[in-house]
């Protein structure tokens, strides 16, 4: 993802998008989010926003909304989706993200928003709903969800020790 990024600021691209390999985002959400970036630096497609049926269940629903609790106080806007793989960046997190994009499991959600907003970007979702997935395999049973969700807290907790000053200066 960060040579993705790195690539973009060297060819001159303005925005960025990141989409999901499974299916589930419809492509044809993505001027809406692009449409957000004149008033944000990164815009996430939030499957939880008030559009679309889809639902989580058990442990990961309550572990999504505490991971989105945090994330929202982090920075300092409501959000709803915090692991969502829809999102486009701007001009200034493309550039933050081309030095300091997470490599981690779980980074480019997570994190990636932790150091989004420690360099001051300014974050937005917009409503999306999901397709069926068309590829891959989701983490149903009990003991890939429970890995799932100790790693997302592992790259929150990752995320929060992270020095803040030596982000604001790069966005």
């Amino acid at each position: 993802m960060r040579l993705g990024f790195k690539y973009a600021l060297e060819r001159g691209f303005d925005n960025v998008v990141q989409i999901d390999s499974d299916g589930q985002h419809d492509p044809g959400n993505v001027p809406n989010l692009i449409a957000q970036l004149e008033k944000a630096d990164l815009v996430i497609g939030a499957r939880f926003a008030g559009e679309g049926e889809y639902a989580v269940h058990g442990l990961r629903k309550a572990a999504m909304r505490l991971l989105a609790t945090i994330l929202s106080r982090t920075a300092g806007t409501a959000l709803t989706d915090t692991t969502s793989g829809f999102k486009a960046c701007g001009p200034r997190a493309v550039k933050l993200f081309a030095e300091h994009y997470p490599a981690e499991y779980l980074g480019d959600t997570i994190e990636a928003l932790v150091i989004a907003s420690r360099a001051g970007c300014v974050i937005v979702q917009v409503p999306v709903s999901m397709r069926p997935r068309a590829g891959g395999k989701p983490s149903h049973n009990p003991f890939e969800a429970a890995t799932y969700l100790g790693r997302a807290f592992l790259a929150l907790g990752f995320a929060l020790v992270r020095p803040a000053s030596t982000l604001a200066t790069k966005a």
